[in-house]
């Protein structure tokens, strides 16, 4: 009886999961629906901060697709690297032979303020900054030549003290960079709209920062950010406190992935949970209820014998369909080519390994480097990058 009703809560749940997976897929609608976006009045000069570590895939592309902006305006690209051996420094010069005409820098600078070696950069690159609208996105975002305008149509906006941007995953590498782009573009986009629907989402991505160098100086810059994992997190909550209001347009960016293997991946995926969790961490513990098909097999295998285990077997399939719809939804919301439908029930179940292997310790693995939380701070080596 034990089992039996063990298995009963857990079909209960795994319903609930049903149920958000289709509401993601109405809201995930209905957020590129209601809002539209538009060109930018002016063409103010824009500063773009690049910090970059290593020559990871793609990563030529990536940056190139920041030079071939449709934008009237002047653009200044501020690249960013700790060690002077640095692999990204040979795509850097690359792309200035290919755009002689551009206005690049390249800062090599191997001091470092705390344990996030990207702020630290972004310290580092901060006094090259010419313009008075700034522009922070990671290497591994690759964007469409109107990227900027709406950017920038999106901060002019009245009220407006910052925009960022979702993003979509985009696999180059493989099998496991496809299940990566997998758990974005199933899991994680669709659950920050749901967030932002109910008023539980204040995100704030590296995928894109753009503000006034103003608001910058009012949040100290990016020094108080050094020890700081999630520093993207941390400078939109900075600028909120400041009374800035961020915006999210309702387009999205290509997060380009690059995993080769179980191992690259699973690691990725458990920073990224482990710092979910310590910036929400009662929001992440509800997230339990989001993952409908792993409730739906732990229901049919506590159930196997009993009345419990078809209606168990009847919720997997609903789950797996439902989490097809919303994928669905996402790529045409998004305009997004076909994903791998095979790959979604392993990503499900990744998930969810993932989601309670996180509960574990505080320990994450980032750019060859272990970094632990620490009486609510990160801690680890504060050496330069290599």
């Amino acid at each position: 009886m034990i089992l039996f009703w063990s298995s009963v809560a857990a079909s209960a749940v795994a319903v609930v999961g049903c149920g958000y997976l289709i509401a993601a897929a109405i809201l995930v609608r209905r957020f590129t629906r209601d809002r539209a976006s538009s060109a930018p009045v002016g063409a103010p000069a824009v500063t773009i901060l690049k910090p970059l570590h290593g020559d990871e895939p793609g990563l030529f592309d990536n940056l190139r697709s920041f030079f071939a902006q449709d934008y009237r305006g002047d653009i200044q690209i501020v690249f960013g690297v700790q060690d002077p051996r640095d692999g990204a420094t040979a795509v850097v010069e690359r792309l200035r032979k290919l755009q002689p005409g551009g206005d690049v820098d390249l800062v090599i600078d191997t001091s470092a303020y705390g344990v996030n070696r990207k702020v630290s950069n972004l310290v580092n690159m901060a006094p090259h900054i010419r313009h008075e609208l700034i522009v922070l996105a990671d290497s591994d975002m690759r964007v469409e030549p109107d990227y900027l305008s709406r950017v920038i149509a999106a901060l002019e906006r009245p009220g407006i003290g910052a925009v960022t941007c979702l993003y979509y995953g985009v696999a180059i590498t493989g099998t496991w960079a496809s299940v990566g782009a997998l758990l974005i573009n199933a899991h994680f986009l669709p659950s920050v709209v749901v967030g932002l629907a109910f008023g539980r989402a204040r995100p704030c991505f590296g995928s894109t920062i753009a503000l006034r160098r103003e608001a910058l100086a009012e949040i100290g810059g990016f020094k108080p950010f050094a020890d700081c994992l999630a520093d993207d997190y941390a400078i939109g909550s900075a600028l909120r406190r400041r009374g800035h209001t961020i915006a999210i347009p309702p387009f999205a960016l290509a997060h380009i992935c690059t995993e080769t293997s179980l191992r690259d991946l699973w690691r990725h995926q458990l920073r990224w949970a482990r710092t979910v969790r310590s910036i929400d961490p009662f929001g992440y513990a509800g997230s339990l209820v989001t993952h409908a098909l792993p409730w739906a097999l732990i229901a049919a295998l506590l159930g196997a014998g009993s009345a419990a285990a078809l209606p168990a077997v009847l919720i997997a399939m609903a789950a797996i369909a439902c989490r097809m719809a919303l994928l669905r939804q996402v790529e045409h919301a998004y305009a997004l080519p076909p994903q791998t439908y095979g790959l979604l029930p392993a990503c499900d179940l990744l998930s969810f390994a993932v989601f309670v292997i996180s509960f574990l310790t505080w320990e994450v693995s980032w750019k060859g480097r272990r970094l632990r939380m620490v009486a609510g701070a990160w801690t680890g080596d504060r050496g330069t990058q290599s």
